[in-house]
């Protein structure tokens, strides 16, 4: 990973949709073609590829700033009433069924995060939703050779991860289009504005084992604005690294702080989740008032971004209008990847 802590600025561009070039995020969608490309990436996807995906996950050092490595933490509960990093119970709730595992190649790679699917407006398509950095290389600017390719989710790994698509729960879905802001690809690396715009959606098509959309498996919504300190979330994910082995969902629950080192314009919370979990959700009001939750309700609110090594802390972007506009581009896109403005200034 090539980046540095300060910030890059580059000009305000216009919403661009760009075509998939072969061997890219198509896979999905209607036609032939389309059933042609998802068939290719789930046979890309062998076992052995799988297994040897690596965890792409963000951490910051004084020596080499922000940079792909595993965050450090442990597993287990937290004090003061908070849960920092857990194995959430089998089965429990949509929350079990919809958020599970992405692979994808990048930057000569094959690379592992976590993902969620997000209620969408479209029958004909569906919606994941995962960070910014497990779809678009940063270190390149604005450029479509640097979305990820052979992009693939696959939802409720936790209860048969077997690493080959029949064999799971439900299958795989893989992505005909990739949608990320420009703050985030423009920004000239992972930095303190990569960090604002660490979103991305993937559009994906028919998938799974009954060719069916991933939509009738459940999906959450997403609310695009800010919360305040001490509001009570729960992120989840699959991490991979440290004393994880990516095969079990793990949950967070605490209250929200501020990252100090960005000007406490991104979210903080108490949570020893590694590498593997980037793209995980966080949601609000997902636990009952007894303190206990279903798995059914919640809004997601942010996400799995980034750590700084030796804390057990996980960071997240605080989702705004920003986020909305990269929402409503994917809610349009079929099968090209797409840029979406950033607001001026795009910082």
């Amino acid at each position: 990973m090539r980046s540095r802590r300060s910030a890059a600025f580059a000009g305000l561009l216009v919403l661009a949709t760009l075509p998939v070039l072969a061997g890219g995020a198509a896979a999905a969608g209607g036609g032939a073609g389309a059933t042609s490309r998802h068939d290719a990436i789930v046979a890309h996807w062998t076992e052995a590829r799988m297994r040897a995906a690596v965890p792409r996950d963000i951490a910051f050092d004084p020596v080499r700033g922000f940079h792909v490595a595993p965050t450090k933490g442990k597993p287990g509960g937290g004090g003061s009433g908070s849960t920092t990093g857990a194995s959430w119970p089998n089965g429990k709730g949509k929350v079990y069924k919809v958020t599970g595992k992405v692979f994808f190649d990048m930057a000569g790679g094959s690379w592992v995060c976590s993902g969620t699917a997000l209620t969408d407006s479209r029958q004909s398509f569906s919606l994941v939703i995962t960070a910014g950095h497990c779809a678009y290389d940063e270190a390149v600017i604005h450029s479509n050779a640097a979305f990820a390719t052979n992009w693939m989710f696959i939802p409720q790994f936790d209860s048969s991860p077997t690493f080959t698509c029949s064999a799971t729960a439900f299958g795989c879905w893989t992505a005909s289009a990739l949608v990320v802001n420009d703050g985030f690809a423009s920004a000239g690396g992972f930095n303190t504005r990569a960090t604002h715009y660490d979103w991305a959606f993937a559009v994906v098509g028919p998938g799974g084992k009954a060719n069916s959309q991933l939509d009738a498996l459940g999906t959450f919504g997403l609310q695009a604005s800010a919360m305040g300190t001490n509001t009570v979330v729960d992120a989840f994910g699959y991490p991979a690294a440290g004393k994880y082995h990516g095969n079990d969902l793990t949950y967070c629950q605490g209250p929200l702080g501020f990252d100090a080192l960005t000007s406490n314009t991104n979210y903080k919370l108490a949570c020893g989740m590694t590498g593997g979990s980037s793209g995980g959700p966080w949601f609000s009001d997902f636990a009952l008032a007894n303190g206990t939750s279903t798995g059914d309700a919640g809004t997601i609110r942010s996400l799995n971004s980034y750590g700084y090594s030796g804390q057990s802390n996980m960071y997240g972007p605080i989702f705004n209008g920003a986020t909305t506009s990269t929402l409503n581009a994917a809610n349009s896109a079929t099968t090209s990847n797409v840029f979406v403005a950033c607001p001026s200034p795009c910082g």
